[in-house]
């Protein structure tokens, strides 16, 4: 049987996913939450909402029916917002081991291969993404998880601009496996087994990204910014390494790479967020006007929390809580990074501290 893909939210990326896996796969399918919104894709074959201008191709089944996303996936592609991603697996769970729904679990005993490409921390409990699919799915499944990551926007990957990703699983075979079936001429896909880095890579950037975007609101300049981006990857990565990531992986597509782009693009979602609040928005103000979901907010209180937990120093990410939930003035902020006391650039243990 042909190997076939079900992504699972209809959001930008999601959209863009299947655009890209309909070049590999012979059916993709496409699950929307609302069933208005599935027949809206469905007759208008464009995501005027999340992906404006990018045509969905024809192998894209779209619906809004679980049971018929499911139907004989061997991937399952988790394009939901980190917040959801567990409510959403416990959603699916039920119907993968219903009987003749998913054929990767009825047909071989096997379960399909989930890949998680949404980039945040769960608030509650603090955990990665696949963290959260590790505590839901049943513990022989485990070896079937990953997660996507890397500099890569859904209105370019959506287009078929050139872009790289990197997979992390701590299972080579399945890294190798999915990295086969999500390449394309145009989209170049690395492996790593280090999933930590991966997935504190992506959500961390997010955060910084904030902190840049209120630097630019304040119209402070491209050194400040520079500034920012750089510390902000040392941050990062102390705490992605006390937390069992390794420090190759900042310096990769899911830190640097995601990084530089998520502080730099138009059309990153939490750089704009945080020039609003720099130009003088709130942040209440900020998310009641984006219908997408901004994920460095939340993780920016998940990250403050977990670095206080394990002993390590963010600042940036602490001052960037301060104005998003204490009414910390933008400006202010700033001051407070600046005059912290004097360090050296690369403390001896300022990585692994």
């Amino acid at each position: 049987m042909d190997p076939q893909v079900a992504v699972i939210g209809a959001g930008g990326w999601g959209t863009a996913l299947s655009c890209l896996l309909a070049q590999r796969f012979r059916q993709v399918t496409l699950w929307a939450r609302r069933p208005d919104f599935a027949e809206e894709l469905r007759q208008g074959r464009v995501n005027s909402v999340y992906l404006p201008g990018v045509r969905i191709p024809p192998q894209v089944r779209i619906t809004a029916d679980v049971e018929e996303a499911l139907a004989g996936a061997w991937v399952v592609v988790l394009a939901v917002p980190a917040q959801h991603l567990r409510s959403v697996v416990r959603m699916l769970l039920p119907v993968l081991r219903k009987k003749g729904a998913g054929a990767a679990v009825a047909q071989t005993g096997t379960p399909p291969y989930f890949v998680n490409v949404a980039k945040g921390l769960e608030r509650k409990t603090m955990l990665r993404m696949s963290q959260v699919l590790a505590s839901e799915l049943p513990a022989a499944w485990h070896g079937h998880i990953a997660s996507l990551s890397g500099p890569n926007h859904a209105e370019e990957v959506g287009r078929f601009l050139p872009a790289a990703a990197v997979i992390g699983s701590p299972s080579a075979e399945t890294a190798a496996i999915l990295q086969h079936l999500f390449s394309t001429p145009r989209f170049r896909v690395y492996t790593t087994s280090d999933l930590a880095g991966v997935e504190y890579g992506g959500a961390l950037k997010n955060v910084i990204a904030l902190a840049a975007g209120i630097s630019d609101g304040l119209q402070l300049g491209d050194n400040t910014r520079a500034a920012l981006m750089t510390r902000g990857l040392a941050e990062m990565a102390r705490l992605g390494l006390r937390l069992g990531a390794r420090p190759e992986t900042f310096a990769g597509l899911s830190g640097m790479g995601d990084l530089i782009v998520t502080c730099t693009s138009t059309h990153s979602r939490n750089a704009r967020t945080g020039r609003a609040i720099g130009a003088g928005k709130r942040l209440e103000e900020v998310l009641a006007g984006t219908p997408m979901v901004v994920e460095g907010v939340e993780t920016a209180r998940a990250a403050r929390e977990l670095a206080a937990r394990v002993g390590v120093e963010v600042p940036i990410t602490e001052v960037v809580c301060r104005i998003l939930f204490e009414g910390l003035p933008p400006s202010e902020g700033v001051g407070q990074l600046m005059e912290r006391r004097f360090t050296q650039e690369a403390e001896r243990n300022d990585w692994r501290s």
